[in-house]
């Protein structure tokens, strides 16, 4: 039976009620809102997958349909200190100056490469728990993790317990990588570098919707992505496409889909954070608008060449709205990084903290990947395996934190040939007129892009 994963009501109707409680709405309403659905015979949301096991029945889900649209329409007592709005966003920045910086093609290979490199690390162990992750690599001698995951000397009740991805593990242990494997981590820069060649740097938001109607398969998106995909083909325009019975809103989406328009805006944070916040809001609103504008920010800055990573953070923070959680997160990573020189104590911390989050939640991630880049000082092997071995959304977190530190590094042999050789210069994909392409062509064409 085909399950579609992450749009049918009665799969998201318990991802919107946890949304609710996390924005502080009003409690005795959500109470309300779960006892009916309840009651009624419904479940709450998969832990893990994007869909349950069975259908609902055509009553139970015109309610699912119902009960979202009440819980949306329930008012945040955090809307004002986390606006959409970006007039009330830029309201909350600093003067920023501007210093375009050229960043180099080297830079911008390395980069690429690195972005690869980092979702590829977290592929296999997408979707485990933090537990299966520490158990799997200490199995085969590989923590603190260092490298590939791999099958080779794994214990076989391990092996059962803690199954790899099932999609990317044929693809992605150490013994199978045979080039960079398709991933959305990867097919997002893909997409946003055809948005620059075709609409130019004034991009607007109804053009990223047309070039992902044109560009984009649908089954290559997930969460808010998806979401809003089908909202676009119902006829919802943005930014109704990113809100309307879309209980994603504040996950990790966007927040993967930046890196290009901090690689193509070198030294000026601003404006790559406008750029990523007119693609966010297609599908995100809050924080999962924060994420994007935060990375793009911080890949700006370290574009530059004239910060290392904590001043890229700190760039990033200053587009973030200082009062958000999405700000709260990245400072609390950052804090506990500063605080411990064990990253498994600065995870464990952190894992305690977001306890009640969905692992694609952008917060847990953000908080996660500042950590991962904070401890590991700017270095490339240090910081991806920082980002994947604190679990969650392992290959996105992997990509940035790898597109940061690679950045950082300027040259892809300043990453080591164990990370970049098995990627063989080679990218699959569904994006039309980019599979096969090699991450040199890539770094070429972004700096075409840049202007």
């Amino acid at each position: 039976m085909l399950r579609l994963t992450w749009v049918q009501a009665e799969d998201l109707i318990g991802h919107e009620l946890r949304q609710a409680a996390q924005d502080g709405r009003d409690a005795a309403a959500v109470g309300a809102v779960e006892r009916r659905w309840v009651a009624a015979g419904g479940h709450l949301a998969p832990d893990r997958a994007g869909a349950s096991a069975t259908p609902a029945t055509p009553e139970l889900r015109a309610l699912a349909g119902e009960l979202l649209d009440e819980l949306a329409a329930l008012p945040s007592p955090l809307a004002a200190d986390e606006p959409t709005d970006p007039a009330a966003i830029r309201a909350t920045w600093p003067h920023h100056a501007g210093r375009p910086r050229p960043a180099s093609y080297d830079a911008l290979h390395a980069a690429w490469l690195g972005r690869a490199a980092g979702c590829l690390l977290g592929k296999p162990v997408e979707k485990l728990p933090l537990a299966g992750i520490r158990a799997l690599a200490r199995s085969t001698g590989n923590w603190p993790l260092a490298g590939w995951f791999t099958e080779i000397g794994l214990d076989p009740e391990l092996a059962a317990a803690y199954p790899w991805n099932r999609r990317s593990a044929p693809t992605s242990l150490a013994e199978n990588i045979d080039g960079m494997p398709e991933d959305d981590d990867l097919n997002y820069p893909l997409l946003a570098l055809l948005l620059l060649q075709r609409y130019g740097p004034g991009f607007t938001t109804q053009d990223v919707a047309r070039l992902w109607l044109d560009e984009l398969p649908a089954g290559r998106t997930f969460t808010a992505e998806r979401v809003a995909y089908r909202n676009l083909l119902d006829g919802l325009e943005p930014p109704a496409a990113a809100v309307h019975r879309n209980p994603f809103r504040e996950w990790i989406g966007a927040q993967i889909r930046a890196d290009v328009f901090g690689w193509t805006n070198p030294g000026d944070p601003a404006r790559a954070a406008e750029q990523a916040h007119r693609d966010a809001v297609l599908t995100h609103t809050a924080n999962g608008v924060y994420g994007a504008m935060f990375t793009a920010a911080a890949v700006a800055a370290a574009a530059s060449g004239t910060v290392d990573v904590h001043g890229a953070i700190e760039a990033g923070l200053t587009v973030v709205p200082p009062r958000s959680r999405y700000a709260r997160a990245v400072r609390t990573g950052v804090e506990l990084a500063r605080a411990h020189e064990d990253f498994d104590t600065v995870v464990d911390a952190l894992h305690a903290e977001y306890a009640d989050h969905h692992w694609v939640h952008v917060l847990p991630n953000a908080a996660l990947l500042a950590a991962a880049l904070t401890h590991a000082d700017g270095d490339f092997s240090g910081s991806v395996c920082r980002a994947v071995s604190g679990g969650w959304d392992t290959d996105s977190n992997g990509a940035t934190a790898g597109s940061i530190a690679g950045l950082l590094a300027g040259h892809p042999d300043a990453l080591g040939e164990r990370w970049t050789a098995p990627l063989k210069n080679r990218l699959a994909t569904t994006v039309a007129g980019f599979d096969g392409i090699g991450f040199d062509e890539l770094a070429r064409l972004t700096l075409e892009a840049r202007t």
